[in-house]
Parts: C-alpha cells; structure tokens; sequence
C-alpha cells in the first residue's frame, strides 16, 4: 500500500487504490507511524518505528542482544503480521540457527534454505494453523553489523 503525502504532514486522511478509507499519523519525536484502514472485511492497523514494543509469538525471542532497527506489527481481522529489521555482531549463520531451531520447536516446518553471497535465509510454515515465517540474515552493513529481518504472519482461527 502506498502512501502519497506532503513530507512535512504528522497526520492525515487518504483513500487507497480500492475505495478504503484510511488515516495515518506519524510522530515527530519517536519517528513511529501508525495507520488506520477501514474497510469491508474490517479495520487493519499498522504500527511501525524503533521503539514499537516488539511481542513475538510464545516460542519465539529476539537474537540475544541484538538492536532493534524497526519493529513493525500489522493487525487485520483475519490475523496479524510481525517484522522486526535488527542489527546484531553475532554471524549470520548464528542468527538463522537461533530462530530455525525455535522455528522448529514452535512446529514450523522449514521449507527453504538459501546461502547467497553469505546472505543467509530460511522460510517455512506451520501446517496446523497456516502461521508462516521468514528469517534474513546479512553480514557486513554499518560497522561490520549483521542485519536480521525475522518476519512471522499468523491467522485467526488459523
């Protein structure tokens, strides 16, 4: 979803492509937007900045010491979604590893394994409620950082 506004706007009202009504505020102070989006299958709302509570599913964690570079939590009547962007000196294998073994034991089967250029990635899903997960891993970035995107997505009633 796109988002067409002055720069200089905190907050305001648009529609989206589909005839949604929307309204969207960002503060000043944190940097965090919030977003609103009624439409006939109900309101979805975002939440988006560094300092969003991070709250991952039961069996999940963030990597041990790692700053949170974004938290982004987007809620709709059928489910929620989570992305975390963080920032850790741990290596990049060390991150996948952490998250595929709570993958696993939350019950996500792991259904792709990449290794490109030491960027590594894993996805899967679990099968009894339809919840899926992504984990990105990046060496290098600012100051030698690893860069970790961990991104979970589950449904009511799944």
């Amino acid at each position: 979803m796109l988002l067409a506004a002055c720069g200089s706007e905190t907050s305001g009202e648009f529609t989206t492509e589909d005839g949604q009504n929307a309204e969207y505020t960002i503060d000043e102070e944190s940097g965090e937007t919030s977003m609103t989006v009624k439409g006939p299958d109900g309101i979805a709302t975002l939440r988006s900045g560094a300092q969003v509570p991070v709250s991952l599913p039961d069996g999940f964690s963030l990597y041990p010491g790692a700053k949170v570079v974004t938290n982004t939590i987007v809620k709709q009547a059928d489910g929620q979604g989570t992305m975390v962007v963080f920032e850790t000196d741990a290596e990049p294998e060390t991150v996948v590893t952490h998250f595929r073994e709570q993958a696993k034991a939350a019950g996500f089967e792991i259904e792709l394994e990449m290794n490109t250029n030491g960027t590594m990635m894993i996805g899967g899903e679990r099968k009894a409620d339809g919840a899926t997960l992504s984990v990105t891993a990046s060496p290098g970035g600012e100051g030698g950082a690893t860069t970790g995107q961990l991104i979970i997505g589950s449904k009511k009633g799944g």
